[in-house]
């Protein structure tokens, strides 16, 4: 069992889980497994409530994530004047991506507008807020002090977890603090979780967190807010052909941009990161 059901199981059997927590609809919202009444709801009420989606939940269990972690601390020692760093997912993970179809075959976006920075990529196939907190506070970031740092997080909140917005929100609002503690120098570009194909309630999750972190970051001096999700639009809606995994050869939700909307966001996010690094490379 991974560290993270674990959590969740330790989540439930503490009672910590709120009613209402997930927007769930059908079989799941009829359980009513937390819908409490009488003396049992009035002692929940006072209990204190976590938000799984703001703390630290590690990954260590896993072997593949445990190495993971050890390259990355590995490539951090080796180049401690990393002046650019990527934060965050699978989808961060896949800006170093090869494969021997082009469409799959990312790292050349990679190396054209993030390489001349000494950049470093720290993304983490599956992980949540809570995983980028965990890794941060266990010295992802130690040793380097870059001039800016790229933080995209959240789609996994809305996977098994179902962290809705307002869970995801404020666990994205806690990764961004976490950094700043542990890189205080660095400028900080914090991205709109990405669209997806996935279903209506994501949608409308991704919408909902986009929105509220837009407003939260707005004046702020450290953070800068962009959601370069839009150029993955038509219509208003995420176009499959700009995604990996539809393609594949057991083809799965769109969620993975593929190298032409990864080139898109780069050329999207290129203005900013030129600004906020201070000087083109």
């Amino acid at each position: 069992m991974t560290a993270l059901r674990l959590g969740f199981l330790l989540w439930a059997l503490l009672g910590l889980f709120s009613p209402g927590a997930h927007a769930q609809t059908g079989a799941h919202a009829q359980t009513g497994a937390h819908a409490q009444t009488g003396a049992h709801a009035q002692a929940g009420a006072h209990r204190p409530r976590v938000n799984l989606a703001a703390v630290p939940i590690g990954r260590m269990d896993l072997p593949w994530w445990r190495a993971r972690f050890a390259q990355t601390r590995a490539e951090a020692r080796a180049d401690p004047g990393a002046k650019l760093i990527w934060l965050g997912d699978s989808i961060t993970q896949y800006w170093t991506r090869t494969a021997p179809v082009a469409g799959e075959t990312i790292l050349p976006v990679w190396q054209h507008y993030y390489a001349p920075y000494h950049a470093l990529d720290f993304g983490f196939i599956g992980d949540t807020t809570a995983s980028v907190i965990w890794r941060v506070d266990h010295g992802q970031l130690a040793g380097l002090h870059p001039k800016l740092i790229v933080i995209l997080i959240g789609a996994n909140n809305l996977g098994l977890p179902h962290w809705g917005a307002r869970r995801t929100v404020p666990g994205i609002e806690a990764v961004v603090r976490d950094v700043h503690r542990h890189a205080p120098g660095a400028k900080i570009l914090l991205l709109g979780v990405l669209p997806s194909i996935r279903s209506a309630w994501v949608s409308a999750q991704t919408v909902r967190i986009n929105d509220a972190l837009a407003r939260i970051y707005r004046h702020n001096r450290l953070v800068t807010f962009r959601n370069p999700g839009v150029v993955l639009l038509r219509d208003g809606r995420a176009d499959r052909n700009l995604f990996i995994d539809p393609f594949f050869a057991k083809p799965e939700p769109a969620l993975h941009p593929n190298r032409h909307g990864m080139t898109l966001i780069a050329q999207n996010l290129a203005p900013t990161v030129t600004r906020l690094m201070g000087a083109a490379p």
